[in-house]
């Protein structure tokens, strides 16, 4: 098995986000809010633009109750 490609783990990584955001039932606005961020800068993660801190990876590990990994696979 190879290495994943960084353009495939950023791939992973924003489908994601958008995935179990939508699992959990929580709108952009109300994870930008629980992340101190704004909804725009949150909108930019799951559409790629950006790649979340790992500060704000970890918060969103924390709130949706899954492994830091679980966003890249």
């Amino acid at each position: 098995m190879t290495p994943a490609s960084k353009e495939e783990l950023r791939l992973r990584l924003r489908e994601n986000l958008r995935k179990f955001r939508g699992e959990e039932g929580y709108s952009q606005e109300e994870v930008a809010q629980l992340l101190g961020i704004s909804r725009p800068t949150y909108t930019y993660y799951e559409t790629g633009h950006t790649t979340p801190s790992i500060e704000d990876l970890y918060l969103l590990s924390q709130l949706y109750g899954r492994t830091m990994e679980d966003f890249l696979q």
